[in-house]
């Protein structure tokens, strides 16, 4: 998955914000900035990690001030150190205070994300599992926050419910079982995807996989029961390592052998990385 703002069209989410900080005017800057004036300001990242939405943190300053100019000095996925002078941007005055915090959320946020995804598949190297997120993203941020997980060096599982089969416990007490469930889900779907089904035990494996599954969930298995469970899958199907999956648990999974480890905490924990937008100065 790549972040393309013409082609996944982010102009939209990124006026909603806007739109949420400035209902009518931002009341401070109007009445202490002079209109008309031209400014540049720094932006300063104040912890160490990975860079992630530079671009969406460009955008907002373009789409209030189509002139506004960005020296950028760091990219998606570059290694960032405290105290660096990451952009400059020029732009009408009363803009760049403005747009500040909404642009600046878009890239801690963003950036934070990427930060732990690079700590986590970092400590995957060596190994076949790979490091995947969830749906469980910030209602309107999903595309910049898988994207920042992709900047981190992890995979997408897919995008949103039209994106993939998955039959979770619920869907299996619905179908009166995994064996029904799969058997209509295969026949609603088209060939071309594959099927995930979510198991909790060595017995609902076995019926997985006597169902035909194509993905396997380990559901919140304690490491004894997923490595018999990876053992009696083979290669029969992929295998997918999923719940209370931590920085402290990845060396006994890494060493299990599944194919992926999902892990929520990508999006919905991860601490923002720090910036700040100093030192500004008139132009003219």
């Amino acid at each position: 998955m790549t972040l393309s703002i013409e082609a996944f069209n982010i102009d939209p989410l990124l006026l909603q914000a806007l739109q949420e900080d400035i209902s009518s005017e931002d009341v401070t800057t109007n009445a202490i900035v002079e209109k008309g004036k031209l400014a540049a300001v720094d932006l300063i990242c104040k912890e160490d990690g990975v860079l992630a939405g530079i671009d969406v943190f460009a955008r907002v300053f373009h789409l209030m001030d189509d002139k506004a100019e960005l020296q950028i000095y760091f990219f998606d996925g570059d290694k960032i150190i405290s105290g660096q002078k990451i952009a400059t941007i020029t732009a009408d005055s009363r803009v760049l205070l403005t747009a500040e915090r909404t642009a600046l959320n878009y890239l801690q946020r963003m950036s934070g994300i990427a930060s732990l995804t690079r700590q986590l598949t970092t400590m995957l190297e060596g190994s076949q599992t790979k490091l995947l997120d969830t749906r469980k993203t910030t209602p309107n941020m999903r595309i910049f926050e898988k994207y920042a997980v992709k900047v981190g060096g992890g995979e997408n599982h897919r995008y949103n419910l039209s994106d993939g089969v998955m039959i979770k416990d619920n869907h299996i007490n619905a179908a009166g079982g995994i064996t029904q469930a799969v058997r209509r889900a295969r026949a609603y779907n088209s060939f071309v995807r594959k099927i995930e089904v979510e198991t909790e035990t060595l017995e609902m494996v076995d019926e997985a996989l006597a169902a035909g599954a194509d993905i396997i969930m380990l559901d919140n298995m304690d490491d004894e029961t997923m490595a018999a469970a990876v053992k009696k899958i083979g290669n029969r199907a992929l295998t997918e390592c999923s719940g209370n999956v931590t920085a402290d648990r990845l060396e006994a999974i890494k060493k299990i052998g599944v194919n992926y480890v999902s892990c929520g905490a990508l999006t919905h924990s991860a601490k923002i990385l720090d910036f700040s937008m100093k030192n500004l100065r008139i132009l003219s």
